[in-house]
């Protein structure tokens, strides 16, 4: 006669040590990719296919269309990227990045800024002369890229100016104005029609990008403090012209060449 009592405690140990098993190998069980595959799939090129493909984008595609292309102002004269030191599309880019910008870090920071800086290469076309819309703002200013206010001591500012002269180039420049004279040594520089101090603090808008340090703008990269404004360049171009019916750039000079 078999004795259950025994079985049973053989197997309920036998239980035991397989789910004691079963437990040790699942937590220490690990995975690890091996391969990685992957196959070039190519877009097709049939006329029929292609149709197919185009219709089926064109609504949105018409919608879309039809939203940039609305005239939210008027542009009297060609606003264009030609001058040597200071161009209209520079100065009327930073002009309204200032404006706007300032308007925001006012209620943000109950502070104001003194200066803008872009890069002349971010401006990637012109406004031509007639309506004005979306489309050309997208045209513009292409990219994601962000306002951002920085605090900076005066000594950076002065590497600003240097910048500029150094790299020849129309930088689109606002608030601040200086002089080079017959041996390319800056002077005279005026923050806001005041002379630049060098122990104080001034608060400098510009891109994300170039604040990053890009475009050689190595001076962001001390600023002592950084501003989020979260407004797209691009989205500070189309507010400035849905607020206006007529857009012009400033002529005022900001850089004087000896």
């Amino acid at each position: 006669m078999v004795n259950l009592k025994n079985y049973n405690v053989v197997l309920k140990h036998f239980v035991l040590f397989l789910t004691f098993l079963f437990v040790v190998s699942c937590g220490q069980q690990k995975y690890y990719v091996t391969k990685i595959e992957g196959k070039q799939i190519v877009i097709t090129e049939k006329a029929s296919e292609v149709a197919q493909i185009e219709n089926f984008i064109k609504p949105y595609r018409d919608n879309i269309d039809k939203d940039l292309n609305v005239a939210l102002s008027n542009a009297p004269q060609t606003i264009d990227k030609s001058g040597e030191w200071q161009t209209p599309m520079g100065n009327f880019l930073a002009d309204i990045t200032f404006d706007k910008s300032n308007f925001v870090f006012q209620s943000r920071e109950k502070k104001s800024i003194d200066i803008c800086l872009l890069n002349h290469g971010g401006i990637r076309t012109i406004i031509p002369k007639g309506n004005v819309t979306a489309k050309i703002a997208f045209e513009i200013m292409p990219f994601e890229n962000q306002a951002v206010v920085l605090a900076m001591k005066g000594e950076q500012i002065l590497e600003i100016a240097n910048y500029i002269v150094s790299e020849k180039k129309p930088h689109p420049l606002s608030g601040m104005t200086f002089t080079i004279d017959k041996d390319n040594v800056v002077k005279n520089i005026l923050i806001q029609g005041k002379t630049l101090e060098m122990d104080s603090i001034y608060y400098v808008v510009t891109s994300d990008y170039l604040a990053n340090g890009n475009d050689n703008m190595l001076f962001f990269k001390k600023a002592i403090q950084k501003f989020d404004l979260d407004y797209k360049l691009r989205n500070i171009i189309i507010d400035y012209f849905k607020e206006n019916k007529s857009i012009e750039a400033k002529t005022n000079i900001r850089i004087i060449k000896e």
